[in-house]
């Protein structure tokens, strides 16, 4: 029984609909019943809303180009100033109209002109007999433009007295963008993340047509067993269940295993899902080079991507800095004698620091150090003389700005500022060599 009906539009279609837009039939559904049919004043304005990747965008693509309803399709990042903004409406709006024939651009400089060539845009018969669907895309930019756009938009039914509907999409809430001085309300509708068992069922769907719809959904249970703690992103899944399939069904297609060997099928992908788990969002690689990288066995350290080149050009006394507060975050103050006097005497190791030394300062994280130890360290790792010029502090200043260094405390601090060293191991061990 379908989930979606609408006495405005043949059953037909909205079964297609249905099948194109997988576990958001309820946020379908309301939004056909504040369409209404298609001559019908719809709602003047629509803000929908929810994190990124919720199937926002993609759902009123398809709604709009599948019922065939006159729209309007702006993603407000790339058009980020009202002018361009507005002037991609109204040439989209040409477009629309078979009437109207492919005019030269016309400048648009305020939202009075806007009105004013809107009206004529929408001149024509077949945009007056049924309701005009503006939709901004990542809406959250009109914050950014003059502050007559976004009540402009919410109230532009009643501005142009035209059949016109405009939809927000955003992934921030509505009370992130109500105006100080109010504005007219929009009907509000929230789209969820997807549940595992949505994203389960949406993946499904993709499975090749040279291998079962089971052999195919057991492998995104195991992707997903994987990655759905640390991506819940669809597009992403999307990405890596194409890339680690062909390797997934590798001993299926040379016979060492059939569909039904599930332990040596996920011994078999194992290894290379901990080696995706490292690129997860990061794009270090390209596509064509991951499956490169999966023939070839290779390793995870022969990715060249952003992981890979830990050496960055710093200059010369910003390495030594770098090593020393590396150095002054996971050493102890106590050692600093025995690991950077020459003649520091004979030390007595007591039961203490043996007791306390069993934990690795690496699990503990990094601690925070005074300014003048951190010298203390440079001067005892330089060959050279280092004096204490604005040179060096001013390179201090920067491994900060890099976020190399954090700065811990307040700048108001009588007893001097304090750091902490925020790279890695193998970071400070690629500067050192």
């Amino acid at each position: 029984m379908p989930n979606l009906e609408h006495p405005a539009y043949p059953a037909a279609t909205l079964l297609h609909l249905e099948s194109l837009v997988p576990c958001r039939e309820s946020q379908v559904s309301m939004l056909l019943s504040v369409f209404g049919e298609h001559q019908q004043f719809s709602f003047p304005s629509i803000f929908i809303y929810g994190h990124t990747s919720s199937g926002k965008t993609y759902v009123m693509q398809t709604l709009l180009n599948t019922l065939q309803l006159p729209h309007v399709f702006v993603n407000c990042v790339e058009y980020f100033t009202s002018r361009l903004l507005l002037e991609e409406i109204l040439i989209q709006l040409q477009s629309c109209s078979s009437e109207t024939e492919q005019t030269s651009h016309v400048p648009c400089d305020n939202f009075n002109d806007f009105i004013r060539l809107f009206k004529e845009a929408v001149a024509s018969r077949e945009l007056q007999d049924q309701t005009l669907y503006i939709v901004l895309d990542r809406a959250e930019q009109l914050r950014e433009m003059e502050a007559n756009i976004l009540p402009a938009f919410l109230r532009l039914q009643e501005l142009t007295d035209r059949n016109v509907t405009v939809v927000l999409l955003s992934e921030i809430v509505w009370e992130l963008f109500r105006p100080n001085t109010g504005c007219f309300e929009p009907f509000t509708l929230y789209f969820p993340d997807y549940s595992i068992g949505h994203l389960q069922k949406i993946l499904s769907q993709n499975h090749p047509p040279e291998y079962s719809a089971d052999f195919y959904s057991a492998y995104i249970n195991i992707l997903l067993g994987v990655f759905y703690m640390v991506c819940r992103d669809l597009k992403e899944l999307q990405r890596l269940a194409a890339l680690n399939f062909p390797k997934y069904c590798e001993p299926v297609a040379s016979g060492e295993a059939n569909e039904r060997d599930t332990r040596k099928l996920w011994k078999n992908i194992e290894p290379h899902l901990k080696k995706a788990m490292q690129t997860v969002y990061l794009r270090e690689i390209s596509s064509s080079q991951w499956e490169r990288l999966q023939r070839d066995d290779g390793e995870p350290g022969q990715l060249k991507g952003l992981s890979a080149h830990t050496h960055v050009e710093l200059p010369y006394y910003s390495k030594f800095l770098l090593i020393a507060a590396y150095l002054a975050s996971y050493n102890p103050v106590r050692t600093d004698k025995r690991f950077f006097l020459k003649h520091h005497g004979k030390i007595r190791k007591t039961n203490f620091m043996k007791k306390h030394e069993k934990t690795s300062n690496h699990l503990l994280g990094p601690k925070p150090f005074p300014l003048d130890r951190l010298l203390a360290i440079l001067y005892s790792i330089v060959d050279s003389r280092v004096a204490p010029a604005a040179n060096v502090f001013s390179q201090i200043t920067s491994l900060v700005t890099l976020q190399l260094l954090s700065i811990v405390g307040h700048n108001d601090q009588l007893d001097g500022p304090r750091y902490k060293c925020t790279v890695s191991l193998d970071f400070i061990r690629a500067i050192a060599r």
